[in-house]
């Protein structure tokens, strides 16, 4: 899979965040957030920090992308992905990247192409409330 050298649009904000579910057994994970500048783009998928998922968007805002990546921490045992499949994925990670990078595929005349961005800012995480039933009768 070949990087290309010029990006495909001017990017904005590039961040990453934790979450933790604030339920027993809720989950847990990573988001990323590509904001682009460019409406004539649309960006597929993100490969960060071992894993690859579809990027998805807003009605509310069509040019922020995100990437939810999650994780074995606050997940019931049955929801638990087995370790040998996440070791599987990870050998087939086709890219090379710091804690800090990701790439992101896009199609461009019809063919899928990749580019890296470096130096994905890290926000403190995010501590989701508690979901409670109503008491009301």
């Amino acid at each position: 899979m070949k990087l290309q050298k010029k990006a495909p649009t001017t990017f904005g904000d590039v961040y990453c965040q934790n979450w933790v579910a604030g339920v027993q057994g809720g989950g847990s994970g990573t988001n990323i957030f590509i904001e682009i500048k460019d409406e004539n783009i649309v960006l597929d998928s993100v490969h960060f920090r071992g894993k690859t998922v579809k990027l998805e968007t807003k009605p509310a805002n069509p040019q922020l992308f995100i990437g939810r990546l999650k994780s074995e921490g606050n997940t019931n045992q049955y929801e638990v992905v087995s370790t040998s499949d996440q070791k599987e994925q990870m050998e087939d990670f086709p890219f090379r990247l710091e804690n800090d990078e990701c790439v992101v595929s896009y199609k461009e005349n019809g063919k899928i192409k990749y580019f890296k961005l470096i130096d994905i800012k890290e926000k403190p995480i995010e501590a989701l409330p508690l979901s409670a039933p109503s008491n009301k009768n």
